[in-house]
């Protein structure tokens, strides 16, 4: 490829290229170079390296969307869309780079599909059949006479009836036109309810977006990122409000999209996004709260205060976002708000607070360590923090089962048992410190009906709060009420829509009740939102194992990253292959390099090789060593085949976890 502007990349899967040709000739034909890649070198350094000049360089870049990348959850397409993807977020909004082709029936809204897709117009080219129209319109975007940055209908494209038509953003000129004539009747705030970036999105929806450190000092960003979670936790309160979680709302950290296209991605009709200064004694906070259905801001505001009236400022900005939502705040609820706050009002232990905040939320070693620092400092400065004692707990718990193994394992959970104590003993009707035993009861203790309790209880004091519902429907999962931790996860995601970890949880839960379509579209948006995060391949390797399709399972343990985890998914999926000798040498790297770790999965994989005295013998071990991987005996697609082996139930009973038996029995 040598002229990046008369460049175009076709991607497709490999059982379109017949399609994929006549699109490419008739593109050559109209003098467009054309990359087309029909070679069968696919995977290694050469391809990957080639692929990547490819792509970086292409002046536009035609995915080719069928019934086939529909069905298929793993191709190498799949990784030419994200680098297309990463790519576009660098181009300026105005100029056209992806430019998606259907060639068959699939239909616009394809969840298969990336979101990104979804914002440009589609063309609809059935079997590669390419006419002059198409042709004409690439040629004007390599031209730059044209333009693919807003959704719109194109006369080579059918429209979907309307009880079927993709819930798409208006194109911004019928948006323009619609909300002139309604103005007149309805007032502004009348049309609130119809500008919507989503018909679904209802009309009381915001996100908080990280406000901007602006003081100069990335030592500070804890500071910004603090006083934005406050506005999350104070918004939460308003009854009818729906407020989108931290996890989601800060992936849009410093992001170049516009608003229409981030709060179609979130799902809310409203953003509140601003800036954070702080200069000695004194806060500068800038805000604005911004209509994703038109990109227009509806409120703004700036403030400077002292910087002992921080809680002060807080509230001020709370009550005008309100009251710029048009949303009635209810007595005694601002004040539970208060709780996140040191009871005595000390700026400096809230200040260690918001510290331990940012350090925890980065998940590393070294990261969690920081945030015990920070949370110890601020339970120090003031004993009577209920809030900061109970995420020095979590953050024990976390660095615990996440980094540390034998005494000091224990001794980090005797420390998480303390602090979540102290919480309770302060704040007996504080959720996150019930979050924190129950999660404690879980992962230590392996007290399910305790952790149950604790994760109802946090349900009570707070019915919003997206985590204790994802915690309860991990822990009604465990005890078999696999149904209900469905329907409790996705209430958890529609809160927190970008959280990848939910999602992979959900894709368990869908696995183990033989939802293997949906628990592949579930694990595959996981993959998307976080394409490195370990475990997502080996979820998705058993469910091709769950479809028998050997091929299937192995292609996507290879894509597991290194560690352990692609160890056991190779393992897993090498079981239902042909080639036995590979599938022994996979399950003795298994053993050799993580029996002390994994002995709930070599369980697996002698479940799978049908060795029922060796399955069982290694779910003693795992009891024995308390691994967590007992979580799953009872949505485990794997290990259910025993289910009516009478071992299976008396190994529940071992462990205090009801049989299969009495779960059909209350199901």
């Amino acid at each position: 490829m040598t002229e990046t502007s008369h460049a175009v990349f076709l991607s497709y899967a490999s059982q379109d290229t017949e399609a994929a040709r006549k699109i490419c000739d008739a593109l050559r034909a109209a003098g467009i170079e054309v990359f087309l890649d029909q070679s069968e070198l696919r995977g290694g350094d050469a391809w990957d390296q080639k692929i990547r000049r490819q792509i970086k360089n292409c002046a536009l870049f035609i995915p080719v969307i069928s019934r086939h990348t529909h069905e298929r959850a793993e191709g190498y397409f799949r990784l030419e869309w994200k680098l297309a993807i990463d790519r576009s977020h660098l181009i300026v909004a105005n100029r056209a780079f992806l430019v998606p082709v259907v060639i068959d029936d699939t239909r616009d809204d394809d969840e298969n599909v990336p979101d990104r897709f979804h914002e440009v117009q589609w063309t609809r080219l059935p079997g590669g059949e390419t006419h002059r129209t198409f042709v004409e319109r690439v040629s004007a975007l390599l031209s730059g006479e044209a333009s693919t940055s807003v959704r719109a209908p194109s006369p080579d494209r059918e429209l979907a009836p309307a009880s079927s038509r993709p819930k798409r953003v208006l194109p911004l000129a019928v948006a323009g036109v619609i909300a002139l004539t309604l103005l007149g009747i309805l007032g502004v705030f009348g049309l609130q309810q119809l500008r919507r970036p989503r018909p679904s999105v209802p009309g009381e929806s915001i996100a908080v977006l990280p406000l901007t450190n602006e003081s100069g000092d990335a030592k500070e960003q804890y500071f910004s990122d603090g006083i934005s979670e406050d506005l999350i936790t104070a918004l939460s309160q308003f009854p009818g409000l729906n407020v989108i979680g931290r996890s989601s709302s800060f992936q849009f950290r410093d992001s170049k999209e516009d608003s229409r296209s981030i709060g179609a991605k979130l799902g809310v009709a409203h953003l509140l996004e601003g800036s954070v200064r702080r200069s000695g004694d004194v806060v500068r906070v800038s805000a604005e709260l911004i209509n994703t259905a038109n990109g227009i801001a509806q409120w703004s505001d700036r403030y400077d205060r002292p910087y002992k009236d921080l809680f002060a400022l807080q509230d001020e900005v709370t009550r005008a976002v309100a009251g710029a939502l048009r949303t009635k705040l209810l007595p005694g609820e601002h004040a539970a708000a208060q709780s996140e706050r040191p009871p005595s009002g000390g700026l400096d232990a809230y200040n260690a607070f918001l510290q331990g905040q940012f350090y925890n939320s980065r998940a590393t070693e070294a990261d969690f360590r920081k945030a015990i620092e920070f949370f110890t400092q601020a339970t120090e400065l003031d004993p009577h923090y209920a809030l900061a004692w109970s995420t020095l707990s979590r953050a024990w718990t976390n660095l615990s089962i996440h980094f540390l193994a034998g005494t000091r394992a224990q001794d980090a959970f005797a420390n998480a048992r303390a602090a979540a104590d102290r919480a309770l003993a302060l704040s007996p009707e504080l959720a996150n410190a019930h979050v924190a035993r129950g999660f404690l009861h879980l992962v230590a203790d392996f007290d399910w009906r305790a952790a149950e309790a604790e994760f109802h209880r946090a349900i009570e004091l707070a019915p919003s709060d997206a985590e204790a519902k994802f915690w309860l429907g991990r822990q009604l999962a465990v005890l078999g009420n696999v149904d209900r931790a469905i329907e409790f996860t996705r209430e958890a995601l529609a809160t927190e829509p970008l959280q990848a970890y939910w999602y992979s949880w959900l894709a368990n839960y869908l696995s183990g009740l033989n939802r293997v379509d949906e628990a592949e579209r579930a694990v595959l948006r996981a993959i998307e939102l976080q394409p490195g995060a370990a475990s997502y391949h080996e979820r998705l390797a058993i469910i091709e194992i769950q479809r028998g399709d050997a091929q299937a399972a192995l292609a996507a343990a290879e894509q597991e990253p290194p560690g352990n985890w692609q160890d056991i998914a190779l393992a897993l999926a090498r079981q239902i292959g042909s080639e036995r000798i590979a599938a022994d040498a996979a399950l003795k790297t298994l053993i050799d390099k993580w029996a002390g770790e994994a002995p709930y999965q070599i369980a697996e994989v002698y479940a799978l090789r049908n060795d029922a005295k060796e399955t069982f013998a290694w779910l003693d071990r795992a009891w024995s060593s308390r691994d967590g991987g007992i979580n799953y005996l009872l949505y485990d697609p794997i290990m259910l085949r025993y289910k009516d082996d009478p071992r299976f139930a008396a190994f529940c009973k071992k462990v205090g976890l009801p049989t299969p038996a009495e779960v059909e029995k209350r199901t």
